[in-house]
């Protein structure tokens, strides 16, 4: 049974040509026009895959974000909008959207960013569940935090940028790494952004943990690792 992919669209001929896309890679599309009823097809079944309109008659569709994720039916969300500044790029990927595709756009790079969006998310489906530094655990597929037996909650984005951190614990990540692998841009937008979510992570985490997980490495960005005890 084919994997389903929820669009979430007003304009008829763009819902038709999103689903057309997701069809040819043999996955099965359920198309909603609003807000609404997009909330209510996800609170219904498990989707590989959101793609998501910005411009929706009923609201911004990025405000639906967050109770996507809270549903924990949906795997990854592209966010395409004719929204289309760095400013609205970046607010959109700040608020929880894996991906976010400019219109117009061609249906060539609308296929390319669905499969590598599944391809990462079946590689991380795949893989280990649980990544563990001492008592800090992440929960990959609940996309949780736990301190021992404590929730440490965090938004989407922390979470991510937790995520990227962890996998390469040990190593020294620039900024433009972090913008180009966590907010997926390819280019510096001029902001503090990394800063500022690198300073919140960080700082959750040492409230909850009393710990310094995050490290800045002069010169060359953040590092992410668990502190060697140190000797009494």
């Amino acid at each position: 049974m084919a994997e389903r992919i929820l669009i979430v669209e007003d304009d008829a001929d763009m819902r038709a040509a999103m689903a057309q896309c997701c069809a040819e890679l043999d996955y099965d599309p359920i198309l909603m026009g609003s807000f609404a009823d997009g909330l209510k097809a996800a609170a219904l079944s498990e989707y590989a895959l959101v793609i998501l309109d910005r411009l929706l008659p009923d609201g911004d569709g990025i405000d639906a974000i967050a109770e996507l994720r809270r549903l924990g039916t949906v795997r990854n969300i592209l966010v395409v909008s004719a929204l289309a500044h760095s400013g609205h790029r970046v607010d959109g990927l700040e608020r929880g959207a894996d991906d976010y595709l400019p219109k117009p756009f061609a249906e060539d790079e609308l296929r390319a960013r669905i499969k590598a969006l599944l391809r990462r998310g079946k590689a991380q489906a795949d893989g280990n569940d649980f990544l563990v530094f001492g008592d800090l655990e992440i929960r990959v597929k609940a996309r949780t935090v736990h301190w021992g037996t404590a929730h440490i909650p965090l938004s989407p984005k922390e979470f991510e940028l937790l995520m990227y951190f962890a996998v390469n614990a040990g190593e020294a990540l620039s900024r433009m790494q972090l913008l180009e692998h966590v907010w997926k841009l390819s280019f510096d937008p001029q902001t503090n952004v990394v800063d500022v979510h690198v300073g919140r992570l960080r700082r959750k985490l040492e409230a909850a943990t009393g710990t310094a997980f995050l490290q800045t490495v002069r010169g060359s960005g953040y590092m992410f690792g668990q502190p060697p005890e140190q000797d009494t």
